[in-house]
């Protein structure tokens, strides 16, 4: 069965996910938490693209991402995924793969969902019962999007200037975001686009994305989608 192909487009968001080999563990020392940033920064800055939010789990990871061109996110996973990859193996003394097939990702309508695509992704140690605040974890993006904990990583994006005039009160403004919860129809919304490749947004918002496509970018899948936290 031929694989699904990917749609991104320049200067979109894009949410993506990948996780591990049978939902097996991908990181297991601080070290590697921190390694996988260094190259995930690397690799953004090498083919382009600016990253908004990130969450790093135990078994899989999230981004929120502006590509400058359509190739540009998947570049970078390949490039941070090779780098891994052969840090992880050589360092607990293993083979083969680490991550389940190709990463997941579906663009996003920026105005209704990329700053609800970030609290899904900055929570999902929340959700977890990891902590009991998505400031304590060390992981993420939140730090830095919610208390400007220096991070050379984070891209801000034109939505995210938009909460204020200055850093202060961007970042009060980005953590009132957080007082109330997500609604379970946000959930489900991010978690099945991001499963089926399906643009998240409204109708048209999809319809343009088509058009500008040329093609059918996917479909929404019946029921409600695993629990991707």
């Amino acid at each position: 069965m031929p694989r699904k192909p990917r749609f991104y487009l320049p200067d979109v968001p894009v949410h993506v996910i990948q996780r591990g080999n049978n939902r097996q563990a991908t990181f297991f020392s601080d070290e590697d938490y921190q390694a996988f940033l260094n190259w995930l920064k690397e690799g953004a800055d090498k083919h382009g693209c600016s990253i908004h939010a990130y969450v790093l789990m135990s078994n899989h990871f999230h981004l929120l991402v502006t590509p400058k061109a359509r190739e540009s996110i998947s570049r970078m996973i390949q490039f941070v995924g090779r780098n891994y990859v052969t840090y992880v193996n050589h360092k607990y003394g293993r083979s083969g793969t680490l991550w389940e097939g190709r990463h997941k990702g579906c663009l996003i309508h920026g105005e209704s969902y990329l700053l609800a695509c970030s609290r899904y992704i900055e929570l999902n140690p929340v959700r977890a019962g990891m902590v009991k605040t998505p400031g304590e974890y060390r992981w993420s993006s939140y730090r830095g999007n919610a208390h400007g904990e220096a991070t050379e990583i984070l891209g801000q994006h034109s939505l995210y200037l938009a909460l204020g005039t200055t850093n202060e009160t961007r970042q009060f403004a980005y953590r009132e975001l957080f007082r109330n919860a997500l609604d379970s129809d946000q959930l489900h919304s991010i978690r099945a686009a991001v499963q089926t490749g399906t643009p998240l947004g409204d109708g048209r918002f999809r319809a343009q994305i088509e058009r500008t496509l040329g093609c059918k970018t996917g479909h929404s899948r019946r029921g409600r989608p695993s629990d991707n936290h």
